[in-house]
């Protein structure tokens, strides 16, 4: 079936579509103009408020000069305004760009020259990285702060002030599915993170088949997220799809620690869960979680990084409450594989989301059989267009319909996929492909191990063996004895060539803006010893 038919299928969209219109105003047609959008700490906004700033907002881009397809840059953390800029965008016809607010000068100063962006909208705490690099920046953006300093630039507050949300500055773009919406940005693995562009419909597709189909947003839900709304994971589960259905949304600006998220939880009981592994993993080691009433949530979301199956069911038992871990990509916006609602699978990602297609393929694009390990080729109605600025690597992973991902996975007779690792990140131990993951998921199994990262490092033969960064549980201390005993468990359980020959203790592993392991500072750690 083409790409084509199987939107027809899915979400079939008027010639004139606009994605501010199809997740806010429709809230206000449908009578939900007095329902609570947004809630942050002690505040509340309905979505009749949140589509007035949103409005005022759009004007005052256009004010600036914005035009449609330019770039909106937003550099904020989570409130009440990323969310009317976000919206604001859209409703102007530009294109948005999410960036991690907590970077530095130089980061900064690379996606202003890449994204080449008509405005910036940031806060005030971002200015102490960020201001010198707009001031410096070669096409001068316009700059918005939020915030009571403004540094210079302009007020976001008293721009929204001086414009008419009614008036014709602040009207509906006419844009069409096909139109330019969003830029989301790649992790940076291996090098600095590229932009895949994405048109309208691309988002409104995810939400008709994931939200909708799979993950299944109700109107009553209220949500929470780990992540921040920059990721494109979050924005998507934590602001797009609730409101595709009217749903509650709360925000808070800090860091997603465990004793923040329980704190939030506590005030505001939400229903919808977003995480990630290490969160579920922390949210368990706290010594709050025997008190914590988690009785609210009914759904929870996993993704980024692989779920350890002993993870899912100390939390299902904790809790009583599935995991229904998923894999997406800033390539096709959102999630395309995943568990469903009362039929998980532990250690798998799930099956694949209606509307989308899948294949695993060997490194000459053949299907290879059920069983076999190989890259994974997805195609739906979200693929983006492009990498922008990136010809090369675009025609590598964009063919025709297909993404080509750089990831591995099996698929097994039922159906259900497996992740393997990426590519790059397979050990090669004793002439045989190893999946760090596999050794992974056994230490995690040990009672002793919180948190694991296993990497290949050369031994003095020059051989590649795995070596394991271990985050012992509380009340255990790494030591010569406990890499015995961890080097015995792994060898009942897995093939004798894979068990680490190198343990090194941490109190906690780096994570990247997504609460990804770092693995590339593991790496370079290594590299350097």
């Amino acid at each position: 079936m083409a790409v084509d038919d199987l939107y027809a299928a899915v979400a079939p969209l008027a010639p004139r579509f606009n994605l501010c219109d199809y997740f806010l105003e429709r809230n206000l047609r449908e009578g939900r103009g007095d329902k609570v959008a947004l809630i942050v700490g002690d505040e509340r906004r309905t979505y009749a408020q949140l589509s007035e700033r949103a409005r005022r907002l759009a004007a005052v881009l256009r004010r600036h000069g914005l035009r449609p397809e330019e770039r909106v840059l937003l550099v904020l953390p989570d409130g009440f305004e990323f969310a009317e800029t976000w919206f604001a965008t859209l409703r102007s016809g530009g294109v948005f760009a999410m960036v991690n607010p907590l970077m530095k000068r130089e980061q900064f100063e690379y996606y202003l020259e890449y994204t080449k962006a008509r405005v910036v909208v940031t806060h005030t705490d971002v200015l102490p990285e960020i201001g010198d690099a707009l001031r410096e920046a070669r096409l001068r953006p316009v700059a918005l702060v939020v915030g009571p300093d403004a540094g210079g630039f302009h007020s976001y507050e008293r721009a929204l002030d001086a414009e008419d949300p009614d008036g014709p500055l602040a009207a509906l773009e006419p844009t069409g599915p096909d139109d330019l919406a969003g830029w989301l940005f790649t992790s940076g693995s291996t090098g600095h993170p590229k932009a895949c562009v994405h048109v309208h419909s691309d988002f409104a597709y995810s939400t008709e088949t994931y939200a909708l189909q799979v993950a299944g947003y109700r109107e009553s839900d209220i949500c929470l997220s780990v992540p921040k709304l920059f990721f494109g994971y979050a924005t998507g589960t934590n602001l797009m799809f609730p409101f595709r259905v009217g749903a509650s949304v709360v925000l808070f600006p800090g860091r997603a620690t465990s004793d923040e998220l329980l704190d939030q939880i506590e005030q505001h009981r939400p229903t919808f869960f977003t995480g990630v592994p290490t969160m579920f993993n922390n949210l368990l080691r706290s010594e709050r979680i025997a008190q914590a009433d988690l009785s609210s949530l009914r759904v929870a979301l996993s993704a980024g990084e692989a779920l350890p199956p002993s993870l899912y069911e100390e939390w299902k038992a904790r809790t009583g409450v599935e995991i229904l871990d998923g894999i997406g990509s800033a390539e096709m916006f959102h999630i395309y594989i995943s568990n469903w609602p009362g039929d998980v699978k532990p250690a798998s990602l799930g099956r694949i989301v209606p509307g989308y297609e899948a294949q695993i393929v060997d490194a000459q694009g053949r299907v290879v059989p059920d069983g076999e390990p190989g890259r994974l080729r997805v195609r739906g109605g979200s693929t983006a267009l492009c990498y922008w600025g990136d010809k090369h690597k675009s025609r590598a992973t964009f063919q025709g319909e297909w993404c080509t991902s750089a990831d591995i996975f099996r698929r097994d007779r039922d159906g259900y996929y497996f992740y393997v690792g990426r590519d790059d990140d397979l050990l090669k131990v004793s002439g045989i492909f190893v999946s760090p993951l596999e050794i992974e998921n056994v230490l995690l199994a040990h009672a002793c191990v919180a948190e694991v990262c296993v990497l290949g490092r050369e031994d003095d033969e020059g051989l590649v063996k795995p070596i394991a960064f271990v985050v012992p549980r509380a009340g255990h201390v790494g030591s010569e004895a406990l890499a015995a005993e961890l080097k015995a468990h792994c060898k009942e359980h897995l093939a004798p060539y894979k068990y680490p020959r190198w343990f090194v203790w941490r109190a906690a592993l780096p994570k990247n803006d997504r609460g990804k392991v770092a693995r590339k500072e593991l790496k370079a750690e290594i590299s350097k010893a």
